[in-house]
């Protein structure tokens, strides 16, 4: 069998925060402590979990896609439009307000608060 992501470690500044950033879009259950972490279960299976990094070291931003469906797209989007949050097509933040439409779905980049890049999409790349 084929190995299959079980969880990841997402260092942030204050884990319930940034974990409540995420949770808030994507109209999930509030992140629960375990440990050290405020984790965060996904559909699929795999677990966010946010850990505190070590007081004024630099963050390494991580790159997280999350598959949703249109309905869903719909919802997170309207989220980040009503919040007023920069968003863009494109992971080189070139195309500033705008979504994409590669594959025959919709796609929209967004930074979390510790510089994380979060991006939604209806249709996979592959």
């Amino acid at each position: 069998m084929p190995a299959r992501l079980d969880h990841t470690i997402v260092h942030s500044r204050d884990r319930f925060a940034a974990a409540r950033f995420l949770t808030e879009l994507i109209d999930a259950p509030e992140p629960k402590p375990f440990g050290p972490f405020a984790s965060v279960p996904l559909a699929n299976g795999v677990t966010l979990d946010y850990f505190d990094g070590q007081p004024g070291a630099p963050i390494v931003s991580q790159h997280l896609a999350f598959l949703v469906d249109d309905r869903e797209f719909d919802a997170i989007f309207g989220r980040i439009r009503e919040r007023r949050l920069p968003y863009w097509a494109d992971p080189a933040h070139a195309e500033p307000q705008r979504i994409n439409h590669l594959f025959g779905g919709r796609g929209v980049y967004i930074d979390d608060p510790d510089g994380h890049s979060l991006e939604f999409i209806t249709h996979t790349y592959v």
